[in-house]
Order: structure tokens, then sequence, then C-alpha cells
């Protein structure tokens, strides 16, 4: 009987560990057999096994790393089957370090009009280079969709975009990333590609289905070739324009289809970090919104020694604090998107929120808090912008309540309350508080559209218009002589209705005229006109086949002598003699 060895536990699962690293780690670049002591030097825990005490080494915790394939060789028989390897199948090298890199921001400016622009800005950087034929396996930061898309069609820059509203440029200013109604799509292939129109139909599907919209109608009937304009944002500067495609569908609409894949290729996903703010039922319910994705190679360093895939993902969004009752300049994360920040995204290495005080250089329009002491300038569209600062990568950031809830108050004058109307339930409200200079006009203006109303709740005379109540003033007016504040004095009745609380003013209430509004007014006489028409023609009808449906028809023998009186009364008159 041959003898059993008996090998320890211990050692097979170092054998068992090294076979898992030469297999599996990307970060090793030499075999375990030129590097004994690696196997050694493993770090060990206790176990108890059975009473007794086992050392076995423990399993280093490794991060996921993406990588590149780029096989390295350890002897020469490896080398030589390396070159007779294509190009496009390479592996990574041990010895590389992690290049991705995720950068998240938001940026919120309140606009003139009263509204709160915020852009979010997500960056991911990825070191790879398709062009070169490169092949990956491993993603870490990178969605995977997104690079298998650029490595199978050959793609050199991606631009989508789906919006919902129009930007109102005259309002709001100019936005950071502009972008049309609908869905927009442009694409430059590289020069590798031999038929475009083929890989862009192609890519047009793929991409419709990665992000739950309609890009699959794009087709030969709404798609051009600009020459002129849509240049290359990345590097190169590529100028035939061959390789370019442009297309969009105006009449596309955005919903939560279309947001929630865009998340999914955020690192964090919508779990943490800025993300989390991005609750559909608040995005939706703004007056602008868009979201886009821009993939383009970029350089690393100012030589452009190596080069970096970017994905920059944005959603830009303007809420209109008015119709949702808030005063103006008046906003909070927790009013804007019903909830606030926790944590930043824990791949990110570098989480920040940036608020626009350029209008508010010494806060004395409104106080930002919880306050802050990075400020920061830059330069946006021609104009230097000064920014307060929050680095969400700071524990101290979010307070010992580990809740950040950024929110301004004004600190005088700027308040609005608008309550909008609800159709045929409650009308409009619009108070607004100001201060008036003296010997001066304030004309106060409001937009509205004429709608048709019901023909039952038109007046007895709609021709002359529908009166709008009027406007209330209600107004503080400095007094030539001292008030009297003591309102337990016996005095005239005519002047004790409004208490007097200040010596150096008096309260006033002033009311303005009645408003007449003319609304668009139907032709009341075509009703009546149809109802006439409509009344003769079913008595006519219906009149005349009732009758024959109803009436009962009898036959009558003819009288002989009425017939012989009447025949001799005719032959009389005619001179005839009469019948016998």
């Amino acid at each position: 009987m041959a003898a059993r060895r008996n090998i320890p536990v211990g050692l097979l699962f170092i054998l068992c560990s090294l076979t898992f690293l030469i297999a599996t780690n990307t970060h090793e670049t030499t075999s375990t057999s030129e590097h004994p002591d690696k196997a050694v030097n493993l770090p060990e825990k206790s176990t108890e096994t059975g009473g007794q005490t086992t050392e076995q080494p423990a399993v280093e915790e490794r991060q996921w790393e993406p990588t590149e394939f780029q096989e390295e060789t350890v002897n020469d028989a490896a080398a030589e089957k390396q070159d007779a390897t294509p190009p496009e199948t390479t592996t990574t090298s041990a010895g590389a370090h992690p290049k991705d890199d995720f950068q998240e921001e938001l940026v919120i400016r309140p606009l003139q009009s009263g509204d709160v622009y915020a852009s979010f800005q997500f960056r991911t950087l990825w070191e790879t280079d398709f062009m070169k034929g490169n092949k990956v396996s491993h993603y870490r930061l990178f969605p995977k969709s997104l690079g298998q898309v650029i490595s199978k069609f050959s793609v050199r820059e991606l631009h989508i975009s789906f919006t919902q509203g129009y930007w109102r440029t005259m309002q709001w200013g100019q936005p950071f990333m502009p972008s049309p109604p609908g869905a927009e799509l442009w694409v430059w292939f590289q020069d590798s590609v031999t038929d475009v129109d083929g890989t862009w139909k192609e890519l047009t599907n793929v991409l419709s289905g990665i992000f739950c919209a309609s890009l699959n109608f794009i087709d030969s009937t709404n798609t051009v070739q600009p020459s002129a304009s849509f240049k290359p944002l990345g590097i190169g500067n590529v100028t035939d324009h061959r390789f370019l495609r442009y297309a969009t569908l105006p009449r596309e609409i955005v919903c939560t289809e279309n947001l929630t894949p865009w998340k999914k290729l955020l690192p964090c996903g919508s779990k943490a970090g800025l993300a989390v703010l991005m609750k559909s039922e608040k995005l939706f319910h703004s007056s602008f919104h868009s979201q886009a994705v821009h993939i383009r190679p970029v350089c690393q360093d100012s030589e452009c020694t190596t080069t970096s895939w970017e994905l920059r993902q944005t959603l830009n969004v303007v809420f209109d604090l008015h119709t949702s009752g808030q005063g103006k300049r008046e906003w909070s994360l927790f009013k804007m998107f019903s909830r606030t920040l926790t944590e930043a995204c824990p791949l990110a290495s570098s989480s920040k929120i940036y608020i626009d005080i350029t209008d508010n250089p010494q806060g004395e329009q409104f106080e930002l808090t919880p306050a802050t002491h990075l400020l920061s300038q830059a330069v946006v569209l021609g104009d230097r912008r000064t920014f307060s600062v929050y680095d969400l990568t700071e524990a101290n950031t979010f307070g010992s309540m580990r809740s950040l809830n950024l929110k301004t108050r004004p600190k005088s004058g700027g308040y609005i309350h608008y309550q909008p109307s609800k159709d045929r339930v409650r009308p409009h409200l619009l108070e607004m508080l100001v201060q008036l200079p003296p010997n001066s006009v304030t004309e106060v203006t409001v937009q509205f559209e004429r709608a048709l109303l019901k023909w039952t709740e038109y007046t007895p005379d709609p021709n002359h218009g529908f009166y709008v109540g009027s406007s209330v003033i209600s107004a503080l007016v400095p007094s030539m002589v001292a008030m009297d504040t003591n309102n337990t004095k016996e005095r005239p009745l005519f002047s004790s209705f409004f208490p007097c609380k200040e010596e150096s003013s008096y309260f006033v209430r002033i009311y303005t005229e009645p408003l007449l509004v003319n609304l668009p007014t139907p032709d009341f006489s075509m009703p009546y006109n149809v109802i006439c028409l409509t009344c003769t023609v079913v008595a006519v009808g219906y009149g005349s086949l009732y009758n024959l449906l109803t009436r009962s028809f009898q036959i009558e023998e003819p009288n002989p002598r009425l017939a012989k009186r009447i025949a001799n009364v005719i032959r009389r008159l005619r001179g005839v003699p009469p019948l016998a």
C-alpha cells in the first residue's frame, strides 16, 4: 500500500493563494518563483480548529483597478509567443497604477429673474487608447457599456443630449452647456471607418437601447453632415467632415426612463455623492431640464505625451421658485431637491459645490448658510465670477449632524410670494415687498394668455369684458408730526381704526381701479342658428316619418246619391238636363 503524504493545510492555502495571485492579480509583473519571499511574507492570522491553533495567511485586500492588457514576458519562450500575438490582444502592465479619475461638481447660480440655475458636472478620466487597436477587458470607473461602444464603432468623439424645455437667454443669460429641445446626437468617427453611414445607423440603435430613447428613428432623412460647425472638442484637429454625423429629434420627450440609465453610468450611481440630489419628480418639475453625455480624447499633460478618454456627464436644471410658493432669492437644497447631502462619492478624487456670489460680494442681499471660508474665481463665458466653495471630501463640511443643506436668506428687500392659480379652483396671488424711493414711478407688469371659457361660464354681457379685482398697496408713510402710539387713549373714531406702532410713520392702505380684460368671445348667434336649423330638420323629417308610422288608413265605399247630386248641380250650371 502506497504511503499517503499529509500536506499541511496552511501550505495548501499558501499555494492556492499564490496561484490566484499569478492568474488574476494585474499588479504583479513577474512570477512568484523569482520572488519567493512574497509567498512567505504574506500577512497571517490564527484560527482555531478542533481546539488547536493553526496559523493561516490572510488574503490581502486589493481594490479592483481598471487596466489595459499589455502582456509581459517572463522568459524567452513567452516572448516569442507574444511576438506572434496580434497587437490588439494585450494585457495589463503588472506594475502599472490605476489611472482612472472621477470628479463631481455642482454649480448653483441665482438668476436675475428670481429662478435658480443648478448645473451638475461629473467627469471620468480613463487612460487608454482605443485608436491604436487596444482592447480593454477591465473597467473600474469608466462605464463598460460606453467603453464597448467606443471600441466597437471606432468613435473619436460622441455628444448626446436630452432636453425638456427651452433656455430663455434674455432672462437667464448663457448656460454652461447649451443644448436644443429634444434629443441631439453628433459623432466624430475615426478615419479607419469605411462605411460611415452604416456605422452611424448601427450606433444610433445601440445608443437607443442604452439611454431608453427613440434614437433608432434617426436615419438619412434627419441626418446631416456639417462642414463648418461642430468641430472636434478633443485633441486632434480633424478637418475631414466625411466622418462627422449630426441629427436631432425635436419631438423627443425626456422622462424618468432617460434619467435612470444616465445615473447608472456614474461610478457611485445615485447612492452617494451629488447624484443623491437627482430626484426625478423634482428635476422634471422645473422650467428647464437637460442631461447630456460627452466623450472625447484629452491630453494628460501640457505636452500631451499621454492621452485619456474623458466622459463628462452634465445635468442642467432651472427651478422656478415662484410657482413653488417660495420667496425670491430664498432657496435651499432641500426645497429644490427634497434631499440633503451626507457624503461625497467614495470613488471621487474631488467633490465640490460652487455657489455664485458675484452679485452678492459682501452679503448685502442674502446670507448663505452654512458659511464657508473657501472662495474661488473663474472666467465663465467671458465674465469673471466669484464662487463660495464647499469641499465635500472634508468631514467638517457636513458639521456634527452629518448633513449639508445649503440655503440662503434675504437680508432686506428682493421678497416675492406667488401662488399660482388652479383652473376653476382658486385665483392667482402675487405679493411683493419693495422699497420705493421718493418721487419715483414703479410699474408692475404681469404676462398672461387669453383662453376660451366654457360657454356656460360667460356672463350675460360677455362683450363688455371681465373684471380683475383691485390691487392692494399697504405702506408705512413718513409722518409730518409725531404720531400717538397710545392706542387706548380716547380719540375720534375715524382716526383710531389702524393701530400706530411708530411715532415717525403711519399706516395707509390704497386700492387701485379694477382691471377690465377683454377675453375671446365666441359668436353666440351661431348656437341659436344651429338650434333652429336642427329643430326644423327634426320637425320636418321626424314628424313626417312619425305620421307615416302611426296613422291608420281605411277604405270607404263611395255614396252614389251624393255623387248623383253633385253631378246634377254641375249639369244645371252648364245648362244640361239633370240625370233621372
